[in-house]
Order: C-alpha cells, then structure tokens, then sequence
C-alpha cells in the first residue's frame, strides 16, 4: 500500500496513511488500516486490523499512526479519555529538570540514540518496522538531495544541517562537494556523526581535505537550534518540527529563514484530524522506554509562518512507506 512521493505535485490525501515517526513513544501493538476510495472520490477508512507484533513496537521510537474505521472513531475517542500522556511527559520533564527541550536532549543522549543509531545506520540487528522506518528517512534524504541538486552543482555551496542526527544528509552533501555546518542538540548524534563522516569520507581525524577524495569534512558541533547562528546559502531542517508545539514551531521556522539566503527545506509530520488523533492512539503504547512529545504540524500553518517572514514555498513533496510518512517544503524568499 505504500507509494513514493513526487516531488512536484502531491495531494493532501494520498492513499497511504501509515506513520511510524521517530521522535515520540513506542506503540505495544498497532492498530492499522488503509483508506479506499468513494465514488466521490474522497477517503473512506476500512476496518481496523494488526499489522505488527507488540515485540516489534516495543522496540521503536515513534507515534504509531493508522487509518481507522468510521464506525470505530466515537469508540477509540472513549478509550483516549482512560489515559493521560500529557501527564506522563510532564512527569517525564520534571525527571529531568525542564522541559521538552531538555527530554529529547536527555533522550538522545541515551536510550533514543542508541535506537536511532541502529535505524539510521547499516546493521541488520532491526525488526521490519525499523527497516520500514529507515527506508522511508532514506527517501527524505534522497529526496532532498534532488532538490538541492536542481538547481545545480552543490559544490563550494554552504548548508546548514540543523538538526543533523548521525549524518545521514550531511555526509551525502560533504559528497557532492558542499560546505557543511551540521549540529544537532545530542553530544552522541554528533560524535557518531563525525566518526561516519570521517570513515564515508576517506578522511584522516582531522577536518580538511582527505587525501586524494577532495571531500571537506563537515563542520560538527552541539547545539540546539535556538543557538545556531550565521549565513547560509541553503538550511535544511529534517523531521525536528516534531519536537516543537506550533506557537514555538512559528518562531522556529522564522529562525531557521533568517539563517539562510536563498533556500530552506524542512520536513514535519503532517496534522490532520486522523493523524492527530491516531498520535494519541500511540501514545496509549509508551513501551519499556522513555521518549519524546511528538507535534504534528499542518502544512497550512507552516506556509503561514513562512509568509510571515517573506517566504513562499517553491517545491513540495511526500514520502510515506508503511510506517513512516512526512511533508517536504522547499521555501525561497518571496
């Protein structure tokens, strides 16, 4: 059921509705479906079914979104009332002395990097949804990489990786002869990070030239987006709005703008009435683990943000696999 994204044109209600997104807490098991189509064209759910064992959520991060049947909506709404995540994170914040922030740090300096790390990287030591998982960010990297590469030769070409993880976009973009800043809030993300791009670069220990590979190692540091600062030709933000509320998101996104000259690309879980509703569902599922709040942002208000600052979208794009999906905007000042 899943289908890839086009970059050029993408409807707002694209058949598959599957999300397995990677910063938010773990589903028990999944309640899953698909939409089929009316003659009217519009989405109609089909019932519920289990699409993945309880083993296999209990060892990944994410909100486990799925379609639900029509009928089935007034009673998964009654069952949302029996929990309370917003308690749970609050609890989670208080343990760690701040907030949300300060959770994904926690987070990704522990038990959600050495998750990620597994997903993000090449071993085989992951289940059929972490594999899912990373096959739909690979897309997103992949996807990006044509939309930089568009508008021609990244060479000489300064981006900025806010929000870089393990290197998955920056590595690439060191590749194809780019000037990379790369940061990213968790001290493990980055040291991995710079261990990866030093063995995919052919690069000795210190930053420079590899000898021979014309390659430039990326420019690593700690810090939160809220710190970065300076001018970019190109700032890339990939799936990090998810740890930002929308009043915060707004100032965010009229941040990362002020950073970058001529282009911003960011990706986001997408807010609609069942994706929304569906988070809850995973919420219902925290698994063994602790994990972060999770955000949906609807692409209205992030292009409203965008405006606000002089900005309009120029491209947008889709990527979805079966547990993994996420809207893509290339924005250039107005």
């Amino acid at each position: 059921m899943a289908c890839s994204a086009s970059l050029s044109s993408v409807s707002s209600s694209s058949s598959p509705i599957w999300l397995k997104h990677h910063h938010s807490a773990s589903g028990a098991a999944a309640l899953s479906s698909c939409l089929i189509r009316t003659p009217s064209g519009k989405p109609r759910p089909r019932a519920l079914s289990v699409r993945a064992s309880a083993a296999e959520f209990s060892s990944v991060d994410g909100a486990t979104i799925a379609a639900i049947g029509g009928g089935s909506v007034a009673a998964l709404a009654a069952v949302l009332t029996l929990t309370d995540p917003d308690r749970r994170r609050k609890l989670q914040a208080e343990e760690v002395g701040g907030g949300d922030k300060e959770v994904v740090r926690e987070y990704f300096n522990s038990t959600g990097f050495q998750r990620w790390k597994k997903i993000y990287g090449e071993t085989d030591d992951v289940n059929r949804v972490q594999l899912d998982i990373r096959l739909g960010h690979s897309k997103t990297v992949e996807n990006v990489l044509k939309m930089l590469k568009e508008d021609g030769t990244l060479q000489g070409v300064t981006v900025c990786d806010a929000g870089c993880g393990t290197g998955s976009l920056s590595i690439p973009l060191a590749k194809e002869g780019a000037v990379v800043f790369a940061s990213d809030i968790s001290a493990a993300m980055v040291s991995e990070a710079q261990q990866q791009a030093k063995e995919q670069l052919g690069l000795g220990t210190g930053e420079g030239n590899g000898t021979g590979t014309g390659n430039v190692m990326p420019k690593f540091e700690v810090k939160d987006l809220e710190s970065l600062n300076g001018k970019y030709d190109t700032v890339v933000c990939l799936d990090v709005l998810i740890h930002y509320p929308q009043n915060k998101a707004d100032g965010m996104i009229a941040h990362l703008a002020s950073l970058a000259e001529n282009r911003l690309i960011l990706s986001f879980a997408p807010k609609t009435f069942y994706y929304n509703l569906l988070k809850r569902v995973g919420e219902l599922f925290p698994g063994p683990s602790k994990a972060t709040r999770a955000y949906l942002h609807a692409e209205a208000d992030v292009e409203r943000a965008l405006r606000k600052v002089g900005w309009k979208i120029r491209k947008r794009g889709l990527i979805t696999t079966q547990f993994y999906f996420a809207r893509l905007v290339e924005a250039v000042p107005a």
